[in-house]
């Protein structure tokens, strides 16, 4: 019996705006509230994790949803976070994901993962630049957890 083989390629779903320069994590947030909250398959009751893919001047090129979890968590293994950054040809890239319960603080879970991930990327020569968890956004306050603002990266 013969085995196949294919063919892949990287195919852009659609458009969702233009390219912005992302290089604040408030930029990053903005991005958050104004495009993937936006989306149809968006949840606000549940965690969402998504990696933003940067060009060098730190344009987002586009995004990719890679899991959709739970009231308080979201899987991911680091290959399904670094894939389409490789297949993307991105420069580097925003690791982002919400707290439905508001509260941006990271957890244990937050912080092992994105020291795997940081590994992860430098091995493969990619950069992360941050990883910034949303809350819930009050009038006159942006909820947010920057781990590049706080040093952890």
């Amino acid at each position: 019996m013969k085995k196949r083989n294919y063919e892949f390629k990287l195919t852009r779903v659609r458009e969702v705006g233009e390219s912005c320069p992302i290089d604040t994590p408030e930029k990053a947030y903005q991005y958050w509230q104004a495009t993937i909250t936006k989306a149809d398959w968006y949840c606000e009751a549940k965690e969402h994790l998504v990696v933003l893919l940067l060009n060098a001047r730190h344009n987002i090129e586009g995004f990719n949803l890679v899991s959709i979890g739970t009231i308080n968590e979201s899987l991911a293994h680091p290959r399904e976070i670094l894939a389409p950054v490789i297949c993307g040809a991105a420069y580097g890239f925003i690791l982002m994901h919400n707290h439905p319960s508001g509260d941006p603080s990271p957890s244990q879970a937050d912080r092992q993962l994105t020291r795997r991930i940081k590994d992860g990327a430098d091995l493969l020569g990619v950069k992360l630049l941050d990883h910034v968890i949303s809350g819930k956004t009050s009038q006159d306050h942006e909820s947010y957890f920057s781990f590049r603002e706080m040093g952890l990266l």
